[in-house]
């Protein structure tokens, strides 16, 4: 008697995987978000940080592609400076602060690979980025958001 097991592909394995709720559910619109220019001056950037009562914002390009983050602790490297290299603050530009190498989601990221990333890094924002392109950004607070709508689920 010959036996021939039933193995599962590897899309039947994903198809009974559970679903979670993509990160664009909790995100904030790129059209609602504070962004500078790579250009800006550095002063006018912190001062739209203070005003705003924002941790940090991107950085795009004229084309809307990201470039990087600027974030608080970026801007407190300008105290350093100023101190200790007294290097005036006045021809600065954000481009010399900001962090260029960005951890980033793509809109088809679920908020549980999300709470993963926020859980393994320092980080408390990042981008969801499509082809370059800024969609939104998403953060440790707006993944708590989703935790609302889990469903208790046994094994």
């Amino acid at each position: 008697m010959n036996f021939k097991p039933n193995f599962k592909t590897k899309e039947d394995i994903k198809a009974e995987q559970p679903k979670y709720e993509p990160v664009t559910n909790y995100m904030v619109n790129v059209a609602d978000l504070v962004t500078f220019k790579p250009a800006q001056t550095i002063q006018e950037a912190i001062d739209i940080i203070i005003e705003k009562r924002i941790s940090g914002a991107p950085v795009l390009d004229d084309n809307g592609k990201l470039v990087g983050m600027l974030s608080e602790k970026d801007c407190l490297r300008i105290i350093v400076d100023q101190a200790y290299h007294n290097l005036p603050i006045e021809s600065k530009k954000v481009s010399d602060y900001m962090t260029a190498e960005v951890k980033t989601v793509s809109p088809e990221h679920d908020v549980v690979s999300a709470a993963n990333l926020f859980l393994h890094t320092p980080i408390r924002r990042m981008p969801v980025v499509e082809n370059g392109v800024l969609k939104g950004q998403i953060s440790r607070r707006d993944i708590l958001r989703a935790a609302k709508n889990f469903k208790v689920t046994t094994w």
